[in-house]
């Protein structure tokens, strides 16, 4: 079988991005592990050696094990008996092989038993493990819990909970409820101390929780008692050996089959807080909430690939009228904008988990000392391009993942509505995406304060600033263009003061934003390797049309028109 990681030069590409010197220097604390563990790298060169080493371990593993059984697995599904979940056969040989491999708890501290990778490189393994099955990667990336517990939990915690995942155990966060999804204030599974038995307990209802027989969860729950907003929710840790939780159903999914989606009900589960009271929704959930976000722009593109993969190895062997359809025109547009659309994608997620990297990394070292004023500011910086950058990820990823599925079907024709087809799976996973831990409307909602605020347009400005290919300058110099027309419409639109106005013009301003930075990056990485140059000159193309529809829309629209809109 192939090896997912090396059939794929596009990740080594973004691996070796300049920004990981300091993200490896940040993380490795100028290597002062290499006395205590073997396996702790002695300079950066060692260190991106590692990284490379084990994402060719999860290549191997995903070509030879994950992939062949992403079919079976879809058709067997989980199964609930008697409160309890059991995984499809090839769940159980994934999971086994990811243990064997070490791959649990990737980006933990070395003393809890982790890599200490960052989450960049962590981040190319859930891209490499989605495209071979994005069900899976719902349970093997459900490790990024862990890092709440790090950040949050008290060192016992972190001992006794860390040192669990890393070792192989699963992770969920039970978060949503009956009448509780995106509006989480709403959450009313019930907290209440035991002073008798000194600890916690849950009473309630938890719906469409991902991995719901987890061994170790993280819950939201309401500890103060009258309360009915996100200040008197907190962060519990569930450990499943106390019991108390069982699983009522799983859920009848279009897809993402392997991974159980469960409805639970607790009854006087026994829990331990999580950090402090009153704090679990304001503060731990958000930071959870990102970095779940970062996990599903990863699968998207994992997705992406995976639908691009199958529909031009089709092209390539269907042939109708004598000759091969990729030859068709038709066929052969629809399969660039598909590749421009992943590296657009793909560009994007990494820029943004290298932002990421570099602040949670200060975050950490400033457990441990007080930061130097330099520091201080490169971590204001960085914090405030990942939390701007995340949901654009999360959601153009996303969507482009649904459509670049929907065209994989559309070249196999007929083929692709058949189960005989990979492509029909991918279809069917692809959906979730653009809904589950935040939907795109949700995304935009967190990405427009930074269009108006004019923090899009400052980030666009330095990447017009950097240098590309003297090939390239015309394209940059479009993209010059279009970032012109999306000013106008921030103008136009936040000049009314109307918060009405803005919220309906939100979406188009987003994508506008979206599009010039995926443009900008396609461009620093095609002047970087001629891998991505095709992609940089379809991509700046189709971004150029998009904005150009946005521009129109919103020129001609005012306040008058709203009306027309409105149910």
């Amino acid at each position: 079988m192939a090896n997912f990681y090396l059939d794929t030069p596009e990740l080594k590409h973004h691996l070796n991005h300049p920004l990981m010197k300091r993200i490896v220097e940040l993380k490795e604390r100028n290597y002062v592990e290499k006395a205590t563990f073997d396996y702790a790298p002695v300079d950066f060169e060692d260190a991106m050696d590692s990284y490379d080493k084990v994402l060719e371990i999860v290549g191997e593993i995903c070509g030879d094990i994950v992939a062949p059984n992403a079919e079976g697995v879809d058709h067997e599904g989980p199964v609930c008996a008697d409160g309890r979940v059991s995984y499809a056969s090839g769940t159980v040989a994934n999971l086994d092989a990811c243990r064997k491999a070490g791959l649990m708890g990737m980006a933990m501290p070395r003393r809890f038993g982790g890599l200490n990778f960052p989450i960049t490189p962590y981040i190319m393994a859930a891209d490499i493990v989605s495209r071979c099955d994005a069900g899976f990667e719902n349970l093997w990336g459900l490790q990024d819990c862990a890092e709440t517990i790090y950040e949050f939990a008290n060192e016992d915690q972190k001992q006794r909970y860390i040192t669990r995942v890393c070792q192989g155990e699963t992770m969920s966060m039970d978060l949503t409820e009956p009448d509780a999804g995106s509006d989480l204030q709403a959450v009313m599974l019930k907290a209440s101390y035991s002073e008798k038995d000194q600890c916690w307990y849950l009473n309630g209802v938890k719906r469409f929780i991902t991995n719901g027989d987890a061994d170790i969860h993280l819950v939201l729950a309401r500890s103060e008692e009258g309360t009915h907003d996100g200040r008197g929710l907190s962060m519990f840790i569930y450990d499943k050996r106390n019991g108390g939780v069982t699983v009522r159903r799983i859920e009848n999914k279009m897809g993402i089959k392997g991974s159980p989606t469960c409805e639970l009900v607790y009854k006087n589960a026994k829990a331990e807080l999580c950090g402090d009271r009153k704090l679990g929704l304001i503060k731990y959930v958000m930071a959870l909430m990102n970095g779940a976000r970062l996990g599903i722009a990863a699968q998207s593109v994992g997705i992406s690939q995976a639908a691009y993969n199958e529909a031009l190895a089709y092209a390539k062997d269907r042939k109708q009228f004598g000759k091969a359809i990729i030859e068709f025109p038709a066929v052969s547009e629809m399969l660039s904008l598909m590749k421009a659309k992943l590296d657009a994608s793909r560009t994007l997620l990494y820029e943004t988990a290298r932002f990421v990297d570099v602040y949670k990394a200060l975050d950490d070292i400033a457990k441990d000392r007080k930061l130097t004023p330099e520091e201080r500011a490169e971590q204001k910086t960085f914090a405030k391009l990942a939390d701007s950058f995340t949901p654009l990820g999360k959601g153009m990823g996303s969507e482009f993942a649904n459509q670049n599925a929907y065209d994989c079907i559309q070249i196999h024709g007929g083929s692709g509505f058949m189960k005989d087809y990979a492509c029909e799976r991918l279809y069917r996973d692809a959906r979730i995406t653009s809904i589950y831990e935040g939907t795109t409307q949700l995304q935009v909602v967190a990405a427009i304060r930074y269009v108006t605020t004019g923090a899009y347009q400052a980030r666009i400005k330095e990447y017009e600033a950097m240098a590309v290919s003297p090939e390239l300058e015309g394209l940059k110099n479009r993209l010059k263009e279009m970032a012109s027309k999306y000013s106008a419409c921030v103008a136009q639109v936040v000049e009314t003061k109307d918060q009405e106005l803005l919220d309906f013009c939100a979406r188009r301003l987003v994508e506008m934003a979206s599009h010039l930075i995926m443009g900008h990056l396609l461009l620093q990485d095609a002047s970087a390797n001629d891998l991505f140059t095709e992609s940089a000159h379809v991509y700046v193309r189709y971004a150029e049309a998009e904005v150009e529809k946005h521009f129109n829309f919103i020129r001609k629209f005012d306040k008058d028109d709203l009306a027309y809109y409105r149910k």
